[in-house]
């Protein structure tokens, strides 16, 4: 498909999801459901085998998305959107433009580069084309059958993040959907590090609370209510595959960026607290001034003032990021705290502004 501005210029836009039936999926369904500009071409949702109730073999081929997700059921007796089971075939029928995969990496990174084949343009909500430098993704363990794809596809990913690349993104065939806590910890920094107000050496710490949904709908012994209801825990400390997409994102080295993170028991969310030293003396006033400078055209980046820092509550079940800061009385040592929804900001609300920009919508259509 060849590469264009926008994905067309008149006429419906046709999308589809891919693993539909996981957390940031359902997020994704209901986003595009109401979506005004997709009200006459509503989203096709395929399921993996694995779903509840769907197995074509059987003639078990569709079930209603209610089925996975009841609270995203119609009343009023109204048509239930489907989820069918996937195949090329329904894939060629439903003529699409944009195809969503909120697959597991690996599964991802198999079978983007057929739905590039086949015309489509791709956004892609795992890890697997995030990454472009080979010591980071290795933490990822992927197996490329075709070696010569895999490159040319990577190289041909653009990292969706709208408040660093939106001009990248009208003519993007396939866009790396940022994970959660790059995500908040990329916006916080961002227009800090490009104004030279870091003092990078002195080094960065990032430590970040997350809910239980950041790890996806499949349980594990860390995420079981035993575990993680009445409890704060660290993990993946010197290890988190989300921090080569901060460091590279960033133009950051190993040895500049402690990133830690921590479990909430708390359902969705994210809390960013970041900690820096400046590289010389300022005030209040002008690192405000530097964020809401670099985010007058971010509609989804909410700057709190001085001192006013966000929480958990303010951003959860929104599509915002916000930011606020303290600055000690030094004018040296700052504290910068970001919030946002993993499973929207941090996953479908920046999948859905990434398809927006890429069809050349306003950017936050949709999503406020």
């Amino acid at each position: 498909m060849p590469e264009t501005q926008t994905i067309r210029g008149e006429g419906p836009i046709r999308t589809a999801v891919v693993g539909v039936g996981g957390y940031a999926g359902a997020e994704l369904a209901r986003l595009l459901l109401a979506h005004p500009r997709l009200l006459a071409t509503p989203p096709v949702f395929f399921g993996r085998a694995s779903e509840a109730g769907l197995d074509s073999s059987a003639g078990g081929g569709r079930v209603p998305l209610e089925a996975l997700h009841p609270q995203l059921g119609l009343g009023g007796g109204g048509r239930q959107p489907e989820v069918i089971a996937f195949s090329w075939g329904m894939v060629a029928e439903a003529k699409l433009d944009v195809v969503f995969l909120a697959l597991p990496h690996q599964a991802s990174r198999n079978a983007a580069p057929e739905w590039l084949e086949r015309g489509m343009r791709v956004i892609d909500l795992s890890g697997a084309w995030r990454l472009h430098h080979e010591q980071h993704r290795a933490l990822y363990g992927f197996e490329d059958s075709d070696a010569r794809i895999a490159a040319a596809t990577q190289a041909s990913a653009v990292y969706g993040c709208p408040e660093l690349h939106r001009d990248r993104l009208p003519g993007a065939r396939l866009v790396a959907n940022p994970g959660c806590y790059a995500t908040s910890i990329i916006l916080a920094l961002a227009p800090l590090l490009r104004a030279g107000l870091i003092d990078v050496d002195h080094g960065i710490i990032c430590d970040a609370k997350s809910g239980v949904s950041g790890a996806g709908k499949t349980p594990s012994p860390n995420t079981h209510f035993m575990h993680a209801a009445d409890n704060l825990s660290a993990y993946g400390v010197f290890g988190h595959r989300h921090l080569g997409e901060m460091l590279e994102q960033l133009g950051l080295g190993e040895d500049q960026v402690q990133f830690t993170p921590h479990l909430l028991p708390i359902p969705r969310g994210i809390l960013s607290t970041i900690y820096v030293r400046l590289s010389s003396r300022s005030t209040a006033d002008a690192v405000e001034a530097c964020l809401r400078g670099f985010y007058a055209d971010s509609p989804l980046v909410r700057v709190r003032a001085a001192g006013d820092l966000p929480e958990i509550q303010h951003v959860v079940r929104t599509s915002y990021c916000d930011i606020g800061f303290a600055l000690a009385p030094d004018g040296k040592r700052l504290v910068v705290v970001s919030c946002l929804d993993n499973l929207l900001k941090g996953a479908a609300a920046q999948a859905i502004q990434n398809m927006n920009l890429m069809c050349g919508f306003s950017e936050a259509e949709g999503l406020l």
